[in-house]
């Protein structure tokens, strides 16, 4: 097989990489292991400075960077840009913080019988990444950043259709001065996976994907008594209530909606609306998505570029096709653009019912879809009424609907009177089928981590 960078804007094949034959995978684990005995060993502040220069090293190459990414998965050019900003911070985040998050943690010696007792976190060792293409460079470094300064390895298993994004990365990692192998991109087929997840070396896998990929991965990982961390998407609900401020509603929830082109797990799905509201949040939503700029993802005042594929844009026409079967309303959109490449119209879909297949599938793209509330505890049940539990974003100016919401919202994160976004001091996962396990904040870097008790005669 070969891992194939194809734009998405043009339908060419821009390079192309070989798969890792049996014994270039076994010399990438190897090599991994090796590392983890370094890394391990150095002082946290170590680590932490390896990790500091990687950022400096990332944060002076969007002009190089943010171009690869843009011609292999389609996302505007600005945005690219704005993820490698992201990243470099994240690693930084990581690098300043953690000695404080991996210091040692005393507790009363006395009240255990000893002289002294305390629990210190020691890493793993080499960790598996299954990671998607969506935010090639985020999702890999908000895992590898904590991960690394921790003192554990990487193999990135990336998203085929990114050879040359997980390149770059693990060209980085190497000059910034991380031992040889302690991040090493793996160019394999899907079925070498557990074979990496079976080599008793790797001790861990972590995955941002499919649902359906997350249950083969989790299910080879108990299979070998791995630890693992999924984020597997989300459904999530945009609620909008009497007290919101509409203009600002509707401005935020088109850029929530159509940020990455609409590829993105915590991009807001469902727009869940008061009644009392329900026309004008629509109407400002519909003239705000119909402004949007669709083009040339190269270009920088482009809003909209083409999704990742064929099969992408194919499957967001047949979850449109069967709303507007069942009955579902196109107000804007609705359909697939003309020329080279691979677009789709942003979209607003109004009508939407439970027997809809969009309802329940993650729409993987810029299409949004419209539900009119009755009242509070209606949108929570709609809310609610889905699979997936990532992320949720509410808007009330009342300080009780905030409280239920805050509450009764089955989610891993909500965001009041904001979009959902991801940042490196919170932690980040979800319930029910989106996952478990935490990225981000002190938690993330110790998902990897053996909390390991020290007790002292």
């Amino acid at each position: 097989m070969v891992f194939a960078s194809t734009n998405p804007a043009t339908g060419k094949l821009e390079a192309s990489f070989e798969t890792l034959d049996a014994a270039g995978l076994e010399a990438r684990i190897a090599a991994a292991a090796a590392a983890f005995a370094v890394l391990r060993r150095l002082d946290v502040a170590e680590r932490a400075a390896l990790m500091s220069r990687a950022a400096d090293l990332l944060a002076g190459s969007a002009a190089q960077l943010g171009p690869i990414v843009t011609a292999e998965m389609g996302k505007p050019l600005a945005q690219a840009e704005a993820e490698v900003a992201k990243s470099a911070a994240g690693m930084r985040f990581y690098a300043e913080h953690a000695a404080a998050f991996l210091a040692d943690e005393p507790v009363d010696a006395a009240e255990v019988g000893a002289s002294a007792a305390y629990r210190v976190w020691q890493p793993l060792g080499p960790i598996l990444a299954v990671m998607p293409w969506n935010y090639p460079i985020w999702q890999v470094l908000r895992f590898a950043a904590p991960a690394l300064t921790a003192g554990n390895t990487v193999l990135l298993k990336h998203a085929e259709n990114v050879p040359r994004t997980a390149a770059y990365l693990e060209d980085l990692f190497g000059r910034a001065g991380f031992p040889a192998g302690a991040f090493a991109s793996l160019h394999i087929e899907v079925p070498a996976v557990a074979d990496v997840l079976a080599d008793p070396r790797v001790r861990g896998a972590t995955l941002t994907g499919s649902e359906a990929a997350g249950r083969s991965v989790a299910a080879l990982a108990g299979q070998h008594l791995k630890k693992t961390v999924l984020e597997l998407g989300g459904s999530d609900p945009f609620v909008v209530l009497p007290s919101a401020d509409l203009d600002r509603a509707a401005s935020v929830g088109v850029k929530a909606r159509t940020q990455n082109t609409g590829q993105s797990c915590i991009a807001a799905k469902r727009f869940i609306v008061h009644t009392d509201v329900y026309d004008g949040f629509v109407e400002r939503f519909v003239r705000g998505t119909r402004a949007l700029v669709v083009g040339d993802p190269r270009r920088r005042d482009t809003d909209i570029g083409p999704v990742v594929s064929e099969a992408a844009r194919d499957r967001l026409q047949s979850l449109v096709d069967d709303a507007v079967g069942q009955g579902a309303r196109v107000l804007c959109g609705g359909t697939p653009l003309e020329g080279p490449g691979w677009w789709f119209a942003p979209t607003v879909l109004a009508g939407v019912t439970g027997t809809m297949r969009i309802h329940r599938e993650e729409a993987f793209g810029p299409v949004a879809t419209l539900y009119r509330a009755q009242d509070l505890d209606d949108a929570l049940a709609k809310a609610n009424d889905t699979p997936f539990g990532l992320g949720a974003s509410v808007w009330t100016a009342d300080a009780a609907e905030r409280r239920r919401c805050v509450a009764e919202l089955e989610s891993g994160a909500v965001f009041v009177n904001g979009m959902t976004a991801s940042y490196a001091q919170l932690p980040f996962g979800g319930v029910k089928n989106s996952g478990f396990g935490t990225e981000l904040s002190e938690l993330g870097m110790r998902e990897f981590c053996v909390p390991r008790t020290v007790w002292v005669a």
